[in-house]
């Protein structure tokens, strides 16, 4: 077991019940492969943190931008609170190194890693809320998420990545994007998508995804990097 003292101080929490954070930290895998251990997995503290957020995430953004529309502040919340932000600021934590998973799970990295961390960022709000009420939660939430928004705004994170490289390639190439799926791999509960995005017979950039959908918002991320149109 990782001694939890240095990152219970970078999340500014001293809990009271040590073994709610200890839980928090716990996906499912761990103790598939340690049947020894007698502790839970951190799904339900998860569950409990992901409505934490939300509301903390929801009345923050309705009295910050008093004139926006309920479409944009519902857009804004979900680019604040998406897999990507949440497993930024669990890295920015030094969440991964205290993680306890299974060896397999351990290996992961790029989408797999990032849900791993977001999963546990939110179960750790679950378990400041149970510690210390929701005032501690939503101070955690305010330390770790709060000052992100101007940078969703200004790069416009909050609208999905195929608007804004249609609007771009509209924009700077008078031409709008298509998408093609140019492989399927695995087993149809496994597949992998590897679609690519073009302007005219420009192939941009590639994305891969366990969904069609899912890989052409992450070409249309890669074409965004690609053409510094981001």
């Amino acid at each position: 077991m990782p001694d939890l003292s240095s990152l219970a101080s970078a999340l500014g929490i001293t809990f009271k019940n040590p073994d709610l954070l200890i839980e928090a930290l716990t996906h499912r895998s761990y103790l598939n492969e340690h049947r020894e251990y007698a502790g839970s997995h951190n799904e339900r503290l998860e569950f409990l943190g992901d409505a934490v957020l939300e509301l903390a995430a929801t009345d923050f953004l309705f009295k910050k931008f008093p004139g926006r529309s309920e479409g944009e502040l519902t857009s804004y919340r979900a680019a604040l609170v998406n897999t990507v932000s949440l497993s930024e600021s669990a890295q920015e934590l030094g969440l991964s190194g205290f993680l306890l998973l299974s060896k397999g799970e351990a290996k992961d990295t790029g989408r797999a890693r990032d849900a791993i961390l977001a999963d546990a960022f939110e179960a750790i709000i679950g378990a400041i809320y149970l510690d210390q009420g929701y005032a501690a939660a939503e101070s955690f939430i305010g330390r770790q998420l709060y000052g992100k928004i101007d940078g969703v705004i200004a790069r416009r994170s909050y609208q999905d990545a195929k608007s804004r490289f249609q609007e771009a390639a509209q924009e700077k190439r008078g031409i709008t994007p298509f998408y093609e799926t140019l492989s399927e791999v695995g087993p149809d509960h496994a597949k992998i998508f590897t679609v690519g995005v073009f302007i005219g017979d420009e192939e941009i950039a590639r994305g891969e995804g366990q969904s069609k959908q899912e890989a052409e918002q992450a070409a249309a991320e890669a074409g965004l990097a690609k053409m510094r149109w981001s």
